[in-house]
């Protein structure tokens, strides 16, 4: 099986944290160079000191707030115009939580820009050096509510199976170019996300933190949350010539938790 990525350069979203960093990782132990985009430039400097050099990778990092569009369209043109791109990790923070009744109008406008609109921009600047070279691999990270709709995350929810219907029509036509166009849809995962939304629904239940948890873990078959370099394993086989030919779907990564085939 040939996973290596020596020689390929992947762009790695919301990457200085969480599952983002976590697949930034595992791409640049399999040899990739990766550059990596945030709004938080400590951060992202602190972050690519992380990454492995062992096979003289070099790695890099863009400034792009997500809130503005305009913001990362500057700025990944203007990256792709002198450098090439083979791998795109689309991953961008969820939105907070919330019954889909109390969502107001700007709430679902303002996640639809941060996810559906930047995940365009970028793929629109990435593909024609993806065609160039005859190697792309596009994988976004997104929720398993893009199965089953989850509870209280009615934004995401609805936003998440958006950006999952817009993968699946780009994976169609950009599949004769030998560029694939993937989903990963994590589950329960150990990150600041989790542990923020643990800590609302314990405040919103009047209830402790622990409790919450124990009732999360319940719905999962092997009865733990997922680590984030679990996720990023999966990404990076989809980042890999090993999976050349999966296009087009959307693989949970969740311990069994998704109640659907």
């Amino acid at each position: 099986m040939n996973l290596s990525l020596e020689g390929k350069k992947a762009v790695v979203c919301g990457s200085t944290q969480g599952i983002g960093l976590a697949i930034a990782e595992e791409l640049a132990l399999l040899g990739a160079h990766c550059t990596l985009i945030a709004r938080n430039e400590e951060t992202l400097k602190e972050a690519v000191k992380k990454l492995d050099t062992s096979l003289q990778q070099q790695h890099h990092y863009l400034l792009a707030d997500f809130n503005k569009p305009d913001d990362v369209k500057k700025t990944i043109e203007s990256y792709t115009a002198a450098n090439t791109v083979h791998i795109l990790i689309n991953n961008t923070g969820g939105p907070a939580a919330g019954p889909i009744t109390e969502a107001t109008e700007e709430a679902f406008l303002n996640t639809f820009s941060q996810h559906l609109i930047c995940n365009h921009i970028l793929a629109k600047a990435c593909i024609p050096s993806m065609k160039k070279e005859g190697y792309g691999r596009i994988v976004n990270i997104i929720s398993t509510s893009v199965k089953i709709p989850l509870k209280n995350l009615g934004v995401s929810n609805t936003i998440r199976g958006a950006v999952a219907s817009w993968a699946k029509t780009l994976s169609n036509e950009v599949g004769q170019f030998n560029i694939t166009v993937n989903n990963v849809l994590p589950g329960f995962t150990s990150t600041n996300r989790l542990t923020t939304l643990i800590d609302n629904m314990a405040k919103k239940g009047n209830t402790v933190i622990d409790i919450v948890e124990k009732n999360m873990l319940e719905e999962v078959p092997m009865k733990r949350f997922a680590d984030a370099s679990e996720v990023a394993a999966v990404a990076a086989f989809l980042a890999s010539p090993a999976a050349s030919y999966v296009n087009g779907v959307s693989i949970p990564v969740d311990g069994g938790r998704t109640g659907s085939i």
